[in-house]
């Protein structure tokens, strides 16, 4: 009786690997070749391993020396909230996943990383399954970070994220692994909206989260299922944050062959019938109609249409790739557009109170009424008029009331005293970096020539030591 219950074991575990071995080949048959993504992405292609190091390493001399003393002078941060670590200037370029639960986004990062069925393939389901941020980035090994660890690391552009709590950084998950791409690029996986749900539920500032990956995402894709194109409050507030980042949007209309032809298009012009009112440019984002996961399309679907928009996709994610020290520079640049204007603004508003000061006068009430009403003593013209500012990058007049009424003005210094022998004027530093060095930099990259440090600007060696024992 033994022998034959053993036999009849034994059969049961060939029958098992059996339809084992011809579950994996089926599995196989169906799974989408993959080749394309590595041909458009040229990960085969090597890259020199100092590729880009010494131009990012004389752009972070140049925001040091010329930008952040004048950041630092004035706090802009306090105004922008906005603080650039050398962790954001030498991190790889952003590309954020963001739209309703169950559309497809950590499916998207599974198939572009060929993560489908391995141990480290981000969790997915047609219920609301991702609840953390996934960082998702270039590693010697395979491991998961805790957001804790995460945001006490300096050396990583995450450190900023402390202020948003410990329920947040509770919710933020880092997942590290050698892989060719996250060589180039790192991914962000959000939670899905659920418009049913408050921010309040979600035990932290979701949207404010939500804004600060926004601000410094290279690549923003915006994912949703043809079969759920309910567009709610929080997607609303969403796309209000989105507002000034139009170019990095990329729409994606995911799962496309689980329609057919005729209603696939006329779900593409519902998209764009609740998306407009959204986004108020004349030229709209950019839409992929596609489906992105490692399986084959569905049968009697547009197949060809939808290899080519995927290869549109990546060849739009590799121009990023390509132009990531361009676009560093660029909003290098753009930020100390705006410390300059910043200064130049809080100069202004520390000369107008000494003017209207008197020996008789109320200091707190001479500067209320200079804070309530700048246009009577033309502190934003007088900008406009004296220097090249566009009034386009002026910043909203109601922000400085809330800026001083934390910084008191007599805690500031004007621009004509912010000077020193040795280290020379911040507003002719900052301007030098403006229109000299920054954009030096700039047509030296796109001229094909990487640029060098010599020795002195890496370890500093040929500057001038300050006057320790001049008033500044």
């Amino acid at each position: 009786m033994k022998g034959i219950v053993s036999v009849c074991c034994f059969v049961s575990l060939l029958l098992l690997a059996s339809a084992e071995e011809e579950d994996k080949e089926v599995l196989t048959s169906i799974l989408r070749d993959r080749s394309h993504i590595e041909e458009t992405l040229r990960l085969a292609s090597e890259e020199p391993s100092g590729d880009y190091t010494a131009a990012l390493q004389k752009l972070r001399k140049i925001y040091h020396s010329s930008i952040k003393p004048m950041e630092q002078a004035y706090k802009y941060n306090e105004l922008r909230q906005h603080e650039i670590s050398d962790g954001e200037i030498m991190s790889k370029p952003m590309v954020l996943f963001l739209g309703p639960w169950s559309v497809g986004k950590s499916s998207m990062i599974n198939y572009l990383l060929g993560l489908q069925d391995t141990p480290y393939q981000l969790y997915t389901g047609a219920e609301p399954t991702t609840s953390e941020f996934t960082v998702i980035m270039h590693g010697e090994k395979i491991r998961s970070i805790e957001g804790i660890v995460m945001a006490a690391d300096s050396s990583r552009s995450f450190s900023p994220l402390e202020k948003f709590g410990q329920n947040f950084l509770e919710k933020l998950v880092g997942i590290e692994m050698p892989h060719k791409l996250l060589e180039r690029v790192t991914f962000v996986d959000t939670p899905g909206i659920i418009e049913n749900r408050k921010q309040q539920e979600r035990g932290y500032p979701f949207n404010d989260v939500c804004q600060w990956f926004i601000d410094r995402a290279d690549l923003i894709f915006v994912v949703f299922d043809p079969t759920k194109l309910d567009v709610g409050m929080e997607l609303e507030m969403l796309f209000r944050q989105l507002k000034g980042r139009e170019s990095q949007i990329r729409i994606i209309l995911n799962k496309a062959d689980s329609l057919a032809t005729q209603d696939l298009m006329r779900v593409y012009g519902a998209l764009f019938w609740s998306l407009a009112p959204l986004i108020n440019v004349t030229e709209p984002p950019r839409v992929y109609v596609s489906s992105f996961w490692p399986y084959d399309y569905a049968p009697d679907t547009s197949r060809e249409l939808f290899k080519r928009e995927e290869i549109s996709l990546l060849e739009d994610l590799n121009q990023v790739i390509e132009n990531r020290l361009e676009n560093k520079i660029a909003f290098i640049r753009q930020h100390g557009i705006r410390v300059r204007i910043h200064g130049l603004l809080v100069d202004r508003y520390v000369q107008t109170f000494k003017d209207k000061m008197s020996f008789f006068s109320d200091p707190e009430l001479v500067f209320q009424e200079i804070v309530d009403d700048p246009d009577k003593f033309y502190i934003f013209k007088s900008i406009l008029a004296k220097t090249n500012v566009s009034k386009f990058d002026l910043p909203n007049r109601d922000a400085y009331r809330d800026f001083f009424g934390i910084n008191p003005v007599s805690s500031f210094k004007q621009l004509s005293s912010q000077c020193s022998y040795m280290g020379g004027c911040l507003l002719d530093k900052i301007e030098r970096a403006i229109t000299n060095e920054l954009p030096g930099l700039l047509s030296s990259i796109s001229s094909g020539k990487n640029p060098t440090l010599s020795s002195c600007e890496a370890t500093g060696c040929g500057e001038k030591p300050k006057n320790r024992y001049r008033r500044h």
